[in-house]
């Protein structure tokens, strides 16, 4: 049975794409901040028949991810697919964007993607391969006002997989991106993002976790660097 790491796994893209890869017949590790809401979905796959490993870990603090994560390997063993989905967003100008907010974003939408992918690379090394997918934003590629910390993030996310995918390739990980325009996610809900968006133009989670599988399940032999899905509305 393959089974699949996925971060920011309570809530949005993250929850649709729990559920999606459990239909797929892939056994979890799901990576979010504790919370209700993860529990809640670790139990309802649990009772669905997944293999199903919950941990709750606040990715915003980067002392107790490389810990947490070894514990849970150690319970779960080695994932084949790794998806790091956890993020989040601010609005506001970069001249005025308190420090403290500047670093928190860093740490969720960069640092710990490459904390997760430091905890367990040595593991899919040892194994033989493994295939390792970031989740980016179409926001790496643009400059949107009042979204430049985000723009920022997402665009050294995309960068990282770049770099990551060129060291390890020789070790058999692959290393892919999902590029994604507006989603319909509890993100927009947040206090620190003000937004006038039509949310119904928006992808739905389920759609991105589709294309999640879609890279997770291509062959060993092949891999899709970059997929870009985008809502027909184009950037709202």
């Amino acid at each position: 049975m393959p089974s699949a790491l996925i971060t920011g796994a309570s809530r949005g893209i993250g929850a649709a794409t729990a559920r999606r890869f459990a239909s797929a017949g892939y056994a979890l590790m799901l990576v979010a901040r504790p919370s209700a809401a993860l529990d809640g979905l670790t139990q309802e796959l649990s009772d669905a028949g997944c293999s199903v490993h919950g941990a709750g870990i606040d990715l915003s603090d980067p002392e107790a991810i490389p810990p947490a994560l070894e514990r849970l390997c150690e319970r779960a063993g080695t994932p084949d697919v790794v998806i790091n989905n956890a993020g989040a967003a601010y609005t506001g100008s970069l001249a005025e964007m308190p420090l403290s907010q500047w670093l928190t974003l860093m740490q969720l939408n960069l640092t710990a993607a490459f904390q997760v992918c430091q905890a367990v690379i040595h593991r899919l090394r040892a194994r033989g391969g493994g295939h390792i997918i970031n989740v980016s934003s179409h926001a790496a590629h643009n400059a949107f006002p009042d979204w430049g910390a985000y723009c920022v993030s997402k665009a050294a996310l995309s960068s990282f997989s770049r770099c990551l995918a060129a060291e390890e390739r020789s070790h058999g990980i692959r290393v892919s991106t999902l590029t994604l325009g507006a989603v319909n996610t509890p993100l927009w809900d947040s206090e620190t993002v003000a937004s006038s968006f039509d949310r119904r133009a928006m992808l739905d989670p389920g759609r991105a976790a589709d294309a999640l599988l879609f890279l997770a399940q291509q062959p060993a032999t092949q891999v899709v660097e970059d997929l870009t899905l985008m809502p027909a509305a184009g950037v709202l």
